[in-house]
């Protein structure tokens, strides 16, 4: 027995894969209802061929037939039904630059593990976009360790930024954090620009400052170490408990300042420039607070008087959702792109 459709209207998966492992969420079309999601921590591996489609596959397929099964059982079936797939999103870090092998290998491995014919694969960043604002025109800032701009008037996207820690994501965790550290160094030499605060700080967490090269350059993950230090700039740039604004550091709060002209700079490049558009904001970055959300709000005012700022709806993952299920009824609104968002069964795509 294969049940039928979910309980609104068809079944949906979305992925989405990323630094931190890979989640997989089961939804119904329309949109209504709980989705059903589970979770590896095993980021999917990069190879010469880019991202790693077989590495990808072996973990997302058991992970969709555990969720496929448990619907199967809730639809009426017995132990080890599955329910038909009408769609599949896959948004994934990377795919941008390094989604070769997945556009090749990847709807033609799901249409005959699944069966499912309908496949979109995004760049994470249009998944950020459709969980944040869904498919209406405006532009979603995502920013973590990095940080990337898109924008949408549905006929095209525009991209800002989101070059990686040597050539750019400019204001995002990493950016932050390399120039708190600078700043610290500089204190430690008694150059000018120098932070003290954010030498003691910098001591506190990685120990004595000329030690920290030696900690900093052999590490393979080194805009993570970066970005874990963006938090202690926000802390140093705020007055203690009881103390006067001004008593924060003035160095970190500029740091702060700077960050956010950059991630106004990335949004004033993406949002459409005529009509109503919506700027979400999403990431973990933007957890660190007001230090970087009051000038950031400020920015964002002075350089798009016509844009309104608003909070993300939802995360990549309940993206990659949307879209499978805007395919899966044949009315998906964002732009096709070959390799922002990718439809293969559709001409041109």
């Amino acid at each position: 027995m294969t049940p039928g459709p979910g309980p609104n209207g068809g079944w949906v998966l979305g992925v989405d894969s990323g630094g931190s492992g890979l989640r997989v969420a089961l939804a119904d079309a329309s949109g209504t209802g709980r989705a059903r999601t589970t979770a590896s921590r095993e980021p999917v591996r990069t190879g010469p061929a880019g991202i790693d489609a077989a590495h990808l596959l072996d973990q997302l397929l058991p992970m969709a037939r555990t969720l496929l099964d448990g619907a199967g059982s809730s639809a009426g079936g017995t132990a080890g039904d599955t329910v038909a797939v009408g769609a599949v999103a896959v948004g994934a870090a990377g795919m941008v630059t390094l989604g070769d092998d997945l556009r090749t290998r990847l709807p033609a491995a799901l249409e005959s593990a699944l069966g499912v014919r309908r496949v979109a694969l995004a760049a994470d960043a249009v998944t950020a976009y459709a969980g944040a604002l869904g498919e209406r025109p405006g532009a979603v800032v995502a920013a973590g360790t990095g940080m990337i701009a898109l924008g949408t008037d549905l006929a095209s996207w525009r991209r800002a930024d989101g070059w990686g820690h040597l050539l750019g994501d400019c204001g995002g965790g990493a950016w932050i954090g390399r120039a708190g550290l600078e700043a610290a160094m500089r204190a430690h030499d008694g150059r000018p620009g120098g932070s003290p605060a954010l030498l003691a700080a910098l001591e506190a967490v990685f120990g004595p400052a000329p030690e920290l090269p030696g900690l900093l350059y052999p590490r393979t993950d080194r805009p993570a170490v970066l970005a874990s230090f963006a938090p202690e700039v926000a802390r140093c740039a705020t007055a203690g408990p009881g103390e006067p604004r001004e008593t924060g550091d003035p160095v970190a709060a500029g740091i702060l300042r700077e960050a956010a002209r950059h991630i106004a700079d990335a949004a004033a490049a993406v949002c459409p420039a005529s009509g109503e558009c919506e700027v979400a904001l999403t990431g973990g970055l933007f957890k660190i607070g007001d230090p970087l959300l009051v000038p950031l709000r400020a920015e964002l005012s002075a350089r798009l008087p016509h844009a309104r700022t608003v909070s993300a709806a939802g995360d990549p993952l309940a993206g990659a959702v949307r879209i499978a299920a805007s395919l899966a009824t044949g009315d998906l609104r964002l732009p096709r792109d070959g390799r922002l968002l990718h439809v293969p069964t559709e001409q041109g795509s």
